[in-house]
């Protein structure tokens, strides 16, 4: 039997997190009351539950409210061949009584199985036939309705939910971080004591450097280190920069700035570079909020803002002197030293935030065109 007829009651797609479709499956079915067929995992496809045999709204809006395991809640409009014109004929079908001509629309395609087309040909079809039809604009960032095009060997689903429901890293109005983050050049000192720690923080703190992708990062002491903890240190540091930036290579679509590493004397440092901005993390200074103003200008008048930072001990009071700002993280907490890079960065970026320093992510316009 193909899966059209097997599944041509579908009603509802859940989309869980792989591993947990027979927990999902389980709960659902007690949520219905037994009532409908609920399959855990159909065609052994990772990540999916499939509810057939009642209505599509009510059974959606039961599994939404009641099962935390479901991470997205699909009500099925239409179920056609799937064959590339019956798709975009039936996505228009269902869009004509659902879209309000004021609305945008986006059409998201997944695919299960080998077919003649692909997904893009699928939203560039189906958007332009829903667009003759509607009238609507389409808005692949934030449109008002989504249409879900879930394909499953020779069966396609139909859906349509609120863009609302879709959650997205990057929407207009938060701020722009990278620019800010490529200004940072970090001033780190060395981690020193056992080897094992040693090495274990080094990595720690070179996968918290590579994360936010700084500018640069500076290894720096005021005074002589054991050779074989710095070269310990620094071998943490590099693997824990590398694995962290061989994920982002993967997983984000943009370039990712590898964060260069150099090695210094940190008096040496100061002297050098004592008519950029100077900012030292130490609890001995101002709370962070209190100065997030003079933090602003910084950021806004220099094209480096070099940051230090200790280890085990503090950076040395001397320095203070050559400093534009002497920041306390958190009043009344020594933040262990794993722990600094990181609490330092989001502090500053929520600093900047509050002062209204930061650009904002716009709308994109709405444009009248197929997908």
């Amino acid at each position: 039997m193909s899966w059209f007829e097997k599944y041509r009651e579908l009603c509802v797609i859940v989309k869980t997190p792989k591993g947990l479709e027979e927990v999902a499956a389980s709960h659902i079915e007690d949520v219905l009351k037994g009532e409908g067929e609920v399959v855990a995992k159909p065609g052994n496809f990772p990540g999916v539950v499939f509810v057939l045999g009642l209505d599509p709204d009510e059974c959606a809006a039961l599994i939404k409210e009641q099962i935390p395991e479901a991470s997205r809640v699909l009500p099925v409009y239409a179920v056609v061949k799937a064959n590339l014109d019956e798709i975009a004929t039936k996505c228009a079908e269902v869009a004509s009584s659902r879209l309000s001509s004021d609305e945008t629309f986006a059409i998201r395609t997944t695919r299960r199985g080998t077919h003649p087309f692909t997904s893009i040909d699928v939203n560039v079809v189906a958007g332009r036939k829903v667009q003759e039809v509607t009238g609507c604009d389409v808005n692949l960032d934030r449109p008002d309705k989504a249409i879900y095009v879930e394909i499953f060997r020779d069966l396609a689903a139909i859906s349509i939910i609120p863009g609302s429901e879709e959650y997205r890293k990057i929407t207009p109005g938060k701020p722009v971080i990278l620019p800010i983050l490529r200004k940072l050049r970090i001033i780190q000192m060395p981690y020193t004591g056992p080897l094992d720690g040693v090495y274990k923080m080094g990595v720690r703190i070179g996968r918290a450097v590579q994360t936010f992708e700084v500018g640069e990062l500076y290894i720096a002491h005021y005074r002589p280190v054991s050779g074989i903890e710095l070269e310990t240190f620094l071998r943490g540091l590099f693997e824990g920069i590398e694995s962290r930036y061989q994920i982002q290579v993967r997983s984000y679509g943009r370039p990712v700035h590898k964060v260069p590493v150099y090695i210094y004397d940190m008096y040496q440092f100061v002297r050098e570079h004592r008519n950029e901005a100077i900012i030292v993390t130490d609890p001995k200074g101002e709370y962070i909020t209190h100065v997030k103003h003079e933090l602003a200008r910084l950021f806004r008048e220099y094209p480096v803002v070099n940051v230090f930072i200790g280890a085990r001990e503090g950076i040395p009071v001397g320095i203070f002197r050559f400093a534009d700002l002497v920041v306390d993280l958190c009043p009344q907490v020594t933040i262990a030293t794993d722990y600094a890079l990181v609490s330092t960065v989001i502090a500053f970026i929520s600093a900047l935030e509050e002062a209204g320093a930061l650009e904002k992510f716009p709308e994109r316009p709405r444009k009248k065109r197929s997908q």
